[in-house]
């Protein structure tokens, strides 16, 4: 038990110490079961010395959006499809610097085991864009959930 507590507290420190935009189960792990229904949380921090003031989410293709936790200070809008599912996931406030901000919302994961990248661009009060999606993986990696 203690083992795994000290796994679990040196995850959540890991998560807001690497200091980029992440997603992380709401007990801070990086994997989850295929199917299952789970809570979620998107840690941004603010990296610069201004403010963000904008975070998009692009929904992993296969995950289901179910519903969000109000975030205080926020105002969210969401895309979503055809079929009415949930593709993009927009909150709108101010993250000062030297803060960050959570955002949860709960989720089905997809059927098939296999991994959610998570694509986040945040957004800052000069109007420039920090993608944390892959496309420059040394300087703006995409969060990622091993489904199992």
């Amino acid at each position: 038990m203690l083992t795994h507590l000290l796994a679990l507290t040196s995850a959540l420190l890991l998560s807001v110490a690497a200091a980029h935009a992440t997603v992380r189960t709401e007990s801070g792990l990086s994997e989850s079961r295929a199917g299952a229904s789970e809570t979620y949380r998107l840690n941004v921090p603010t990296e610069k010395e201004i403010s963000t003031t904008q975070i998009r989410l692009v929904v992993p293709a296969g995950l289901t959006i179910t519903r969000f936790q109000v975030t205080p200070g926020f105002t969210r809008t969401v895309k979503k499809n055809e079929a009415g599912l949930v593709t993009e996931v927009l909150w709108t406030g101010r993250v000062a610097p030297m803060e960050y901000a959570r955002f949860f919302f709960q989720a089905r994961n997809p059927a098939a085991p296999g991994e959610l990248s998570w694509k986040v661009y945040q957004t800052y009060s000069d109007g420039s864009v920090v993608a944390w999606d892959d496309a420059d993986p040394a300087r703006g990696p995409a969060s990622k959930t091993a489904v199992k």
